[in-house]
């Protein structure tokens, strides 16, 4: 984390622990409905420079790079050569600079791979994750709150607006909203914005992505699913005309030969024991020789409650109960905020 932006947590007040985790206590003052303000800092980022950085990106992630534009950013994910995901991560540019985003646990895995494509590309990959900082802000009135800060608000999902060296994105949710830029930069927004808002950890941004559908490969879960599987070409995170990268075939025979047999859904369950990303379903209807699920990611919303995004077999939860763990608690799964496609 860099320094001027642990120093700015840290007025908040925000308690940093040995791993770099940011908690914030409870503010009674701030209602639990309005506006609530995230520190992004346990997401990371690589930075992708270059003459040749399009061409380079375009042969290896999942979506279309030239729908990327100054103003629209776009879902997207690594494959290897199976066709499952390795990563997936929001894709944006500032100026020549492109910036894969996602969980900072995966950052040096994903460097070391992609740099064994690079060969004679004019590409430079470099982790950026404390260079530039994050943070995010959702809820009822978010919009009026970074308007009043003189920020120009996008007004459509996936937009990017840019200003004075910030980027500011609005993601799936309802007002929901990241900045991105140098920490000097952020300071005096996030300073303004927690007073009005309420600093919450990173828990509840996870909850966000939860219930927008959003899936987050972790170490746990890479090499896991094929995109398909976890939704992606439902958030437009797979392009199926772009023309090749690496795991391009196996995908596209999914989309065009074969039948998808699993999908993620969304789901909430009780247990004392907190699900984990890579945890294993359980269905008595399922006939897969695989397991019936697996958890993609959790967080809580209650004591002993929690709320998980999960790929289980579509047969298993159309036909019977899907449990956490072998005899552990029955999922309550709820819906997504898009629909599935219809399947001949």
């Amino acid at each position: 984390m860099h320094p001027l932006w642990r120093e700015t947590l840290m007025a908040t007040p925000a308690q940093i622990d040995a791993n770099g985790n940011v908690h914030f206590p409870a503010r009674a003052a701030h209602s639990e409905t309005g506006p609530q303000l995230f520190d992004l800092s346990h997401l990371g980022l690589i930075a992708v420079q270059g003459a040749d950085a399009s061409d380079f990106l375009q042969g290896q992630l999942t979506n279309d790079v030239r729908e990327l534009s100054p103003t629209h950013v776009q879902w997207s994910s690594h494959c290897s050569q199976k066709g499952r995901m390795l990563a997936n991560f929001l894709l944006l540019r500032i100026h020549d600079t492109f910036h894969l985003q996602l969980p900072r646990e995966r950052v040096p895995d994903l460097l070391q791979r992609l740099r064994l494509f690079v060969l004679r590309s004019r590409v430079t990959l470099t982790d950026a994750s404390d260079e530039l900082a994050r943070f995010g802000l959702a809820g009822d009135g978010a919009s009026a709150l970074l308007s009043a800060r003189g920020l120009p608000v996008p007004p459509l999902v996936n937009e990017l607006a840019l200003i004075d060296g910030l980027a500011l994105i609005r993601l799936p949710g309802s007002e929901r909203f990241e900045l991105i830029g140098p920490p000097e930069a952020l300071r005096a927004h996030w300073e303004a914005l927690s007073e009005v808002a309420t600093p919450t950890d990173a828990a509840g941004w996870t909850l966000l992505d939860i219930r927008a559908g959003i899936p987050t490969i972790q170490t746990a879960t890479a090499d896991t699913f094929v995109p398909q599987m976890a939704n992606m070409q439902l958030i437009d995170g797979v392009s199926f005309h772009k023309g090749c990268y690496t795991g391009q075939e196996v995908v596209a025979r999914m989309q065009y030969l074969g039948k998808l047999k699993r999908r993620m859904y969304r789901a909430q369950v009780e247990s004392a024991t907190p699900p984990q990303p890579g945890d294993a379903l359980f269905a008595t209807a399922s006939t897969s020789q695989q397991g019936s699920g697996t958890v993609v990611s959790a967080t809580p919303i209650g004591p002993g409650q929690h709320e998980l995004l999960a790929v289980v077999e579509i047969q298993a939860v159309e036909s019977g109960e899907v449990r956490l763990g072998e005899s552990g608690p029955r999922l309550d799964f709820q819906p997504l905020p898009y629909a599935f496609a219809v399947e001949d």
